[in-house]
């Protein structure tokens, strides 16, 4: 016999509240979003010291000072109450002036040390130069040195932050940054853009920094100049090697002259300064033959005339004085996240 159908249970209802209608569902819950990366430095020695986050990190932070630069009133108060030094061992405009833009641009008091008129010409060594003054209860100390390795002993012997501001031959990491932060204004990324630094790679520590930085922001960098001032393995910093700048020149996306660092040069390296412009200078020639896109950097001083004709500076491409303006930024930034502040707290960059 055939089975009788039955009918399918029904599910019950909910209950309805009180009011009436049926029970809402609870809302989703927001995604909360992520926190920033917050580079963990406690100094600023080199660029070999940071992965390509806290790089990263620091040229964001630097897009918020930028902005404050523009302010009929361009101070924040995030650094209020706190002293830095600059410790200059060697000559110095661009950067020793710009570290103390942006050490006022926070509110910090900047104090500037003189080499003239310091007990180091009485034979006061570094260390006890800079002992002297933490003892005076400063923050942090900025430092330019002949002598590599000079921001690292330093570091390692006073509590204060210490931040590398040229190290002989070795590193000078806040051009590196500056200079990055300038070509990602520009160009909106580094990654697989080709990078060429022509001239003095031997005695340069913008060089060496600026390998560095853009490499680990994804650039393809190259150098160029005479055998002799190029040092040997400097491929194993990632970059490719030519001895030809007509050959490299007009492939590429940014060309970044160095000066010759003759104060560095105990001997002659090249036959003339004639010689040398001809073969490695960016002359009024090459110009003529060089896409109007290509992205050109100096870190300054320049040698007019030696590794650079002066038209060079009336080109919009030629981003000179823009590095100069960019500077202050990358340095407060750096100065802001080594004294304890938060990436992206925009509470800070209001004027109060």
């Amino acid at each position: 016999m055939p089975r009788a159908r039955t009918k399918p249970k029904r599910k019950p209802r909910k209950a309805a509240k009180p009011g009436g209608g049926r029970a809402k569902r609870a809302p989703a819950r927001r995604r909360s979003k992520p926190e920033p990366y917050v580079p963990r430095l406690a100094n600023l020695l080199g660029i070999s010291q940071l992965a390509p986050a806290d790089i990263t990190a620091i040229l964001d932070q630097a897009e918020t000072f930028i902005e404050v630069l523009k302010r009929p009133i361009p101070v924040v108060p995030a650094l209020r109450g706190k002293t830095v030094v600059n410790l200059f061992f060697e000559a110095s405009t661009r950067t020793s002036t710009s570290f103390a833009l942006a050490a006022s641009r926070l509110s910090a008091q900047c104090v500037n040390f003189s080499i003239g008129s310091s007990s180091v010409k009485k034979g006061e060594t570094l260390l006890d130069t800079a002992r002297t003054i933490e003892a005076m209860r400063v923050d942090g100390v900025i430092i330019r040195h002949s002598m590599p390795g000079a921001a690292h002993f330093l570091s390692r012997r006073i509590k204060s932050f210490v931040v590398n501001a040229g190290d002989g031959c070795h590193e000078h990491p806040t051009q590196a940054l500056l200079d990055a932060f300038t070509l990602r204004r520009r160009l909106g990324t580094l990654k697989d853009k080709r990078v060429l630094l022509v001239g003095d790679i031997a005695h340069s520590r913008v060089a060496r920094s600026n390998i560095l930085c853009f490499s680990k922001l994804g650039a393809r960098v190259a150098v160029c100049g005479p055998p002799t001032l190029i040092p040997p393995h400097i491929e194993e910093l990632g970059c490719e090697v030519f001895y030809r700048l007509d050959r490299v020149l007009y492939e590429v996306d940014v060309v970044n002259m160095l000066r010759v660092q003759t104060e560095r040069i105990s001997s002659s390296l090249f036959p003339s300064v004639r010689e040398y412009r001809a073969l490695y200078g960016l002359t009024a020639e090459r110009l003529s033959e060089l896409n109007t896109s290509v992205v050109i950097l100096h870190p300054g001083p320049v040698n007019w005339g030696v590794e650079m004709d002066f038209e060079v500076a009336e080109l919009p491409q030629a981003l000179i004085l823009n590095q100069v303006t960019n500077g202050v930024a990358v340095r407060m930034a750096v100065l802001y996240l080594l004294a304890g502040g938060q990436v992206g707290d925009t509470d800070t960059a209001e004027t109060k």
